[in-house]
């Protein structure tokens, strides 16, 4: 990971209002490229007065600059819309939240942190279908590299969810953690780590399809099989944390 302190003095100049800020991406996956960009993902509470009046705050905010030749990306969630997404089978925001690759936090963070397994349902395993399939589909169309190694870390962090109700981006971790998880792919993240859009090292078409149907098939298993809930459980306990937080603020 590249120092992000300089980046954390411009997050908290732009007010009390940022609740948490963490690195996705690439780095959070584990296949960062020397020239990859540092994707920050968080939450901004809109004060009362921005939700209840005509003149209405942003929902989501997008932010992109440069520190010491670092590209920053930044885009962050009002916490009413962050804890609306939990509850809609989300994984990109559950991700988001879990992510140990913290920048910034406050007890709200926390809080959310807290109620994230009550957000878990085995639902989720459509969002990580649904998300391979369009990288696939995206790496059959420009053979790079960086697609496919999406298209396989969406599969196998579906996967372990289902089976162990535990939030995992990271690719290198899931290798050693799903047995279906082809014996390559520590070679694909190595060779992702010289180009951020290189091309796909030699392997038969045939075999990565093939592996790729084998673990949508591990995945649709995994949730038949899967204990986790049909519907999530923290919808009171977020909608009591949005209240407080945004009475808090007034």
């Amino acid at each position: 990971m590249p120092d992000l302190a300089p980046a954390v003095a411009d997050l908290l100049g732009a007010g009390p209002e940022l609740l948490f800020a963490t690195v996705s991406g690439a780095h959070l996956y584990g296949f960062p490229s020397r020239d990859s960009d540092v994707d920050l993902r968080g939450v901004h509470l809109l004060r009362l007065r921005e939700v209840i009046g005509l003149r209405e705050g942003e929902p989501t905010r997008t932010r992109m600059w440069q520190r010491d030749g670092l590209d920053l990306d930044l885009v962050t969630h009002d916490l009413l819309k962050f804890a609306r997404l939990m509850l809609r089978r989300n994984g990109y925001v559950l991700e988001q939240l879990l992510s140990p690759l913290v920048v910034h936090t406050t007890a709200v963070h926390a809080e959310l942190t807290a109620l994230a397994p009550g957000a878990v349902t085995a639902g989720h395993a459509h969002h990580y279908r649904g998300f391979a399939t369009t990288q696939w589909r995206l790496h059959e169309k420009n053979g790079e590299l960086k697609p496919l190694l999406y298209t396989f870390r969406g599969l196998l962090t579906g996967i372990h969810l289902m089976r162990t109700g535990r939030v995992l981006a990271h690719l290198p971790t899931l290798v050693e953690e799903v047995p279906e998880a082809p014996a390559y792919l520590p070679d694909l993240v190595a060779a992702k780590a010289e180009a951020e859009h290189g091309p796909t090292p030699e392997l038969p078409s045939v075999r990565l399809a093939g592996d790729v149907a084998a673990l949508h098939g591990a995945l649709t298993a995994a949730q038949g099989a899967s204990r986790l809930p049909e519907h999530p459980s923290a919808q009171d306990a977020l909608h009591d944390l949005v209240v407080r937080t945004r009475e808090a603020a007034v």
